[in-house]
């Protein structure tokens, strides 16, 4: 009889025990909610004793959440519809709260994130929401913050995933952006024709004062063509051998009533031999 009531007594006991112990992980917070109230002691990380049957333990995460937002479809305020989707990262920072001012935080802070993002579309540009999305998050931000702080919740960050655009705009956007490259490629190239023209000209008056120079630019000129192993090579007859040869292979008094006559008649004179023979 003895050993049926302590049995009866350790069964009890354990399961007193079972149903007062409750283990806290190091991530979560307790709550102990005693014949429905919440008691104001947040129970931290660890073994939890509560009273059976009058208190009831409720565990709130306290990590980061990752929330992705379903994609929301807008039109922008250049009246061009997209589709925008994004993330919120949020963590409770008050469980009390979180607990008992809002059925499901998570929800909640879902829900305020979609009507968030439909407005930020409205109010945006389709060129601010491709290349100033950092602006743009931070308003998420802001308009998502203030309502979670009043259900304990704070938003970390939000970060906009995905803009999808309409075929047609697509294609409107490649075209502007390959007109844009072939602009650029036609500056360059008149800006390098514009050096070069430059560059050639005050090359062409240096070799003027200096016609040595000519020279050595053409035998440069054979030297690359001979590297080529042509079977035939054609050398113009240098220009200025000619001039040095008309300049000093005759006297300037000869050369001077030539050019006169020349001037005069429209015609080279003829030697005096042929002078003699023509009719009179």
């Amino acid at each position: 009889m003895v050993v049926e009531i302590v049995s009866v007594l350790a069964v009890a006991g354990v399961t007193w025990l079972a149903a007062s112990v409750r283990v806290v992980k190091q991530f979560e917070r307790g709550l102990v909610f005693r014949f429905g109230r919440v008691r104001p002691k947040v129970r931290e990380p660890g073994l939890a004793m509560l009273m059976p049957v009058a208190d009831r333990l409720q565990k709130v995460n306290m990590q980061i959440v990752t929330l992705p937002v379903p994609a929301q479809e807008g039109i922008t305020r250049d009246n061009v519809t997209v589709r925008v989707d994004a993330v919120v990262y949020f963590k409770v920072i008050d469980p009390v709260v979180a607990a008992v001012n809002v059925q499901d935080y998570r929800f909640a802070v879902g829900q305020v994130a979609q009507t968030s993002l439909r407005s930020i579309i409205g109010k945006s540009e389709l060129d601010d929401l491709l290349s100033n999305r950092e602006r743009l998050n931070e308003g998420l931000e802001i308009m998502i913050d203030s309502p979670a702080l009043d259900w304990g919740v704070h938003i970390d960050r939000v970060e906009i995933k995905d803009v999808a655009l309409p075929e047609t705009m697509k294609r409107s956007m490649s075209r502007q952006a390959e007109a844009e490259r072939e602009r650029r490629a036609r500056v360059i190239s008149a800006d390098g024709e514009l050096q070069a023209s430059e560059k050639l000209s005050q090359a062409a008056a240096r070799m003027a004062d200096t016609p040595a120079a000519l020279q050595l630019r053409l035998l440069e000129t054979v030297v690359q063509v001979s590297a080529e192993k042509n079977s035939t090579l054609v050398l113009p007859f240098p220009v200025e051998l000619l001039r040095f040869v008309d300049r000093f292979g005759r006297p300037d008094a000869e050369a001077k009533p030539a050019t006169e006559e020349v001037a005069e008649n429209g015609h080279a004179p003829l030697p005096r031999a042929a002078e003699d023979d023509r009719p009179g």
